[in-house]
């Protein structure tokens, strides 16, 4: 609409100048070597608009002529580089299809039609993972490095192909360089930090995580908790060299997450080590309000290792004051009364107990209460066979590993803070076990013979035991009735063969397979990176459902 109204504002004007020029008629005179030309002005200067028009268009005719070499050069590109875009559009769809013969077809029409451009390279490195060719892949990844542009990008290909190939030391290398150039790139970053935690690197880590705190690449509260599971393996690592630097790391710890048991454990065992008990026990106190553990309580009754048992059970009683019936503060209070000798106050901690949640470890107290108090080793025995079957106590987990002490970091993934303190998920499907083994046993000649069998693997229908002489040969045997006196075998005829007698339903005692050690099962990657709908990752191994539980070698400390 302006365009228009300007359009329409210079007519008018031209129109306003043509009419004032030829209501005001006059002459010009020229004359030159000789020549006298005489005309009016209206004819001057409509001669003169002529002679401009004709000029420019001579001038813009002159201009395309010289230009034209130059200009069909530059539409030719600007074709070229039309097409090549398609063809990366096209390809990048194909990498999105799984479509690996079109990508690469895509990818090479791409490098044809525009060379070395930033999205070429990275059509091709895509293509390539697709297709599972790596050393291709690595080419592109290792071409992009070489642009400014596309530096970062290439670090994170030859990373996660690093990554791939188990290469750990050039993987490494890689989230080093990336760190250094971009800080503020989060998977650098938090690389580098998984490495260092792996190796124990504990200062190295402190310094990453104090950068990625400094470029707000991980949250407030993240950063206190993982300073305080860092600071915590540093004063577990120097306990034993530099107690007094120790006990500063871990009460530093401790003062960034109150919550967390094993700094509060391991300083609280310092503070008591160097003869300042009540410091020691300000802080386990501090976190038993928070979180019960048995550390906590360990560190608490034995906070003077000299004082009488009488004295350690009056302080496992107030520690367990403070967190009411929580079963921690009564097997702690059960512990010391049974170190002291005092049986009754140790039976009802325990009855307490057991009327909750009847664990291991509380039957394995009262086995031993059974046996100090009253001296019953029937009884004894019965709570340690109940010991056997009851529910796992809680204890530190990480990836399938169970540790009676916490560490730093998983011995599986080497991930940081992976300890959880929880009870650990067992398999309980014993009668299809009994079944299995059962069924194996006969043609296993390593298996000892089943001697008794659940019910539900017997026959519905028993048949009758002969008390005429002794049973026939069977593969499996089994314990034998004891042949009665009078019993006389029949002399008439020669007995058919029968099938070997079993055993009656009445007799049959339930037992445990034997632990058959498991097949090897494939493990996730150290660290394992997210993969994108375009780069699937060849030959890559999933991560397992459902780890398999097993002991992780560990010494408790004692007091």
């Amino acid at each position: 609409m302006i365009r228009v109204l300007l359009y329409l504002a210079l007519v008018g004007v031209f129109a306003f100048a043509a009419t004032w020029i030829v209501d005001r008629p006059g002459e010009i005179v020229l004359t030159w070597q000789g020549y006298r030309l005489e005309t009016s002005v209206a004819v001057a200067a409509a001669f003169i608009a002529v002679v401009a028009g004709a000029t420019v268009i001579l001038w813009n005719v002159m201009r395309w002529v010289l230009a034209g070499p130059e200009a069909f050069a530059l539409f030719r590109r600007n074709r070229r580089r039309s097409k090549g875009y398609q063809a990366i559009a096209r390809g990048v769809v194909a990498v999105g299809t799984g479509d690996a013969r079109l990508a690469n077809r895509e990818a090479s029409e791409a490098r044809k039609l525009l060379g070395k451009e930033p999205l070429t390279l990275v059509l091709a490195a895509q293509a390539a993972q697709l297709s599972g060719d790596r050393n291709g892949a690595e080419a592109a990844f290792r071409a992009m490095t070489d642009a400014p542009e596309t530096r970062a990008l290439g670090l994170r290909g030859l990373f996660i192909e690093a990554e791939r190939r188990g290469d750990r030391a050039a993987a490494k290398q890689l989230a080093e360089e990336a760190a250094r150039q971009s800080p503020q790139t989060p998977w650098a970053a938090q690389a580098l930090f998984d490495f260092q935690c792996a190796e124990s690197d504990w200062a190295g880590a402190l310094s990453t995580l104090e950068r990625m705190s400094a470029n707000r690449l991980i949250e407030k509260a993240e950063a206190k908790r993982r300073r305080a599971v860092l600071l915590t393996a540093q004063a577990t690592d120097g306990a034993v060299s530099d107690p007094t630097l120790a006990i500063k790391r871990a009460r530093e710890a401790h003062g960034l997450a109150p919550d967390f048991a094993p700094a509060a454990a391991l300083a609280g065992r310092l503070l008591a080590e160097q003869g300042e008990p009540r410091k020691a026990s300000k802080i386990v106190e501090a976190t038993w309000s928070k979180a019960t553990h048995p550390d906590l309580a360990e560190v608490y009754v034995h906070v003077r290792p000299g004082d009488p048992a009488r004295d350690k059970l009056k302080r496992a009683k107030a520690l367990s004051e403070r967190s009411g019936d929580d079963p921690e503060g009564l097997i702690a209070v059960a512990r010391a009364a049974l170190a002291a000798r005092e049986f009754d106050v140790a039976r009802a901690s325990l009855d307490k107990l057991l009327a909750k949640r009847p664990t291991a470890r509380a039957c394995l107290l009262m086995a031993e209460l059974e046996d100090l108090e009253r001296g019953d080793a029937g009884a004894s025995r019965e709570w340690l066979a109940r010991a056997l079957r009851a529910p796992r106590d809680p204890i530190w987990v990480a990836d399938g590993v169970a540790s009676e002490i916490w560490a730093p970091v998983s011995p599986v993934t080497g991930q940081l803070d992976a300890f959880v303190w929880k009870t650990p998920v067992e398999e309980s499907r014993p009668k299809l076990a009994a079944d299995a083994w059962l069924e194996q046993a006969p043609r296993d000649a390593n298996l000892p013979v089943a001697v008794s069998a659940p019910a539900s693997v017997l026959p519905r229908k028993m048949p009758e035991l002969k008390d005429d002489g002794p049973a026939a040969p069977s593969p499996a045997p089994a314990a034998k009735p004891e042949p009665k006196p009078e019993a006389k075998p029949e002399a008439k005829t020669p007995p058919a063969p029968e099938p070997a007698p079993l055993v009656a339903p009445a007799k049959v005692e339930v037992i445990e397979p034997p632990a058959r050690a498991a097949p090897p099962r494939p493990t996730a990657a150290v660290f394992p990176l997210p993969r994108a709908p375009d780069d699937p990752g060849p030959n890559a191994v999933e991560p397992v459902d459902a780890p398999t539980t097993r002991a992780f070698p560990a010494n408790r400390p004692t007091y």
